[in-house]
């Protein structure tokens, strides 16, 4: 099948595929190039022969004689004789008036294929006897009418040779433009194989270069003396590897969080459940469980919050449309139980027009819930929270503002780098919410802004989004 042919040419070598693609058309081209050569050969030969043939003709015609008052005919035998050593074969002739009451040679020529216009030959192919000929003929007026006639007559001249002559002449033209031909594919076959091999030198040091680097090596391929046309499949492959380094960097980061981030609570919550196995006293012992459980619900959190972290750098985006304001309410009335439980107004203030947004629901859902969190959690009792959806321009922006401590304006600009705490922080915390929040909004496009919050007081931590169009 062809297509199952292409899908194997494909799947060759490049220098394969482009001698099969290339031979075949050269071939052609040949092969149209031999047909031309041959019609060439055979327009030529016919044309210096059929002078010479008309060369006959016009002596045949300077011997013509009405004087007797018949036509009379003195055939130039040694011009005719010549002719026919000249055409390598038989000579045949046949003069007759136009009315073929007059006849001389040999009748029996095929007569000419269309109407003779007087003074002007007419050339030609046809059988007599079976075998090929060539047959000129020519018409011309009587000097003076043959007896009986009324006015003059004309009178046609015909002669024919074999082609044996032109046959060879045609074939040596034919033969040699073939052997030239064939030189001259060998040469170019010769070349393109050389020019291919050279051309493909630079994939093939490419190859040695990737092949010698070490498992752990992801540097970016060099492009400096990759061809063009090949440049952009390197570049799409720098981005692949750029990629897998960064998530290989990713996920290294990640478990050097882990044991650093982990060790300490661990090594306190054995040291902690120690102290409870040797405490003989039972308030004592509870007290020490209350600090176990602690402990370990801030254990669990971080360790939470650190696969969420590696969740929002390494999960492939799929994104669905959807308002970000519906998106907002679902999540902020989650929170009101908590809100409440804290003595905080928590409150959502939407623009009425919807705001689209392209995101994965799971992931921007779990960056507002950190704000939400870190908002409730230092915003003292009798505070305010709100949840805010606008747009402004081309972008959407969600955020959460409070009346907290916040956080000072020199340290904003380091504020979501992973375990980072602000230096007025007084709960205890891992430092991987805001970074949480900024890594999902960079995947997703967008980015993580911080200002004050509503009079100067608290923070204003928002999500900015690109909205979607409806030429989108």
């Amino acid at each position: 099948m062809p297509g199952n042919f292409l899908n194997r040419l494909r799947g060759s070598s490049l220098r394969r595929t482009l001698l099969l693609v290339l031979l075949p058309g050269m071939l052609a081209l040949v092969g149209a190039e031999v047909w031309l050569t041959w019609r060439t050969a055979v327009d030529a030969a016919n044309a210096a022969y059929d002078r010479s043939l008309f060369g006959a003709i016009k002596a045949m015609d300077a011997n013509i004689s009405t004087a007797s008052g018949g036509l009379g005919v003195e055939l130039p035998y040694r011009m005719l004789e010549f002719f026919e050593l000249t055409a390598g074969g038989q000579v045949f002739y046949h003069v007759a008036t136009e009315d073929g009451l007059v006849e001389i040679g040999n009748a029996d020529l095929p007569p000419p294929r269309a109407h003779l216009v007087t003074g002007r030959p007419q050339f030609s192919d046809a059988e007599y006897f079976g075998e090929p000929v060539r047959v000129g003929s020519y018409a011309r007026l009587l000097n003076r009418p043959l007896a009986g006639a009324a006015q003059p007559q004309r009178v046609i001249i015909q002669v024919a040779e074999t082609l044996g002559s032109r046959q060879d002449f045609t074939r040596a033209l034919v033969q040699q433009a073939v052997a030239r031909d064939v030189l001259l594919v060998l040469a170019a076959t010769a070349m393109l194989v050389g020019v291919v091999g050279w051309a493909l030198r630079p994939l093939q040091r490419l190859r040695s270069e990737v092949r010698s680097r070490a498992p752990q090596d992801l540097r970016p391929i060099p492009t400096e003396h990759i061809p063009s046309d090949v440049r952009p499949l390197v570049e799409a492959i720098n981005q692949h590897v750029t990629r897998n380094r960064d998530m290989a960097e990713a996920q290294r980061r990640f478990v050097d969080d882990a044991s650093h981030q982990l060790r300490t609570p661990l090594t306190t919550l054995g040291t902690q459940v120690g102290v409870a196995l040797r405490e003989p006293d039972a308030a004592a012992l509870q007290q020490a469980l209350r600090a176990i459980k602690t402990q370990l619900d801030e254990t669990v959190r971080q360790t939470n919050q650190m696969l969420a972290l590696a969740r929002a750098d390494s999960t492939e985006l799929t994104g669905e449309a959807l308002d970000l304001a519906a998106l907002a309410e679902a999540a902020t009335r989650e929170h009101w139980a908590e809100a409440r439980s804290r003595g905080i107004d928590l409150g959502l203030e939407t623009a009425g027009a919807p705001c689209p947004v392209s995101v994965q629901p799971t992931l921007l859902k779990e960056a507002l819930s950190n704000l939400l969190h870190n908002a409730l959690r230092y915003t003292p009792r009798d505070g305010q929270v709100t949840v805010r959806v606008a747009s402004e321009g081309d972008w959407a922006r969600l955020s959460v503002v409070d009346n907290g401590p916040g956080i000072p304006p020199t340290e904003r600009a380091r504020a979501g780098e992973r375990f980072f705490r602000a230096s007025n922080a007084t709960l205890p915390g891992t430092g991987l919410g805001l970074a949480i929040v900024r890594s999902i909004a960079a995947r997703h496009g967008g980015r993580l802004e911080l200002t004050e919050g509503a009079e100067g007081r608290g923070l204003t931590a928002s999500i900015v989004l690109p909205l979607i169009r409806a030429a989108d």
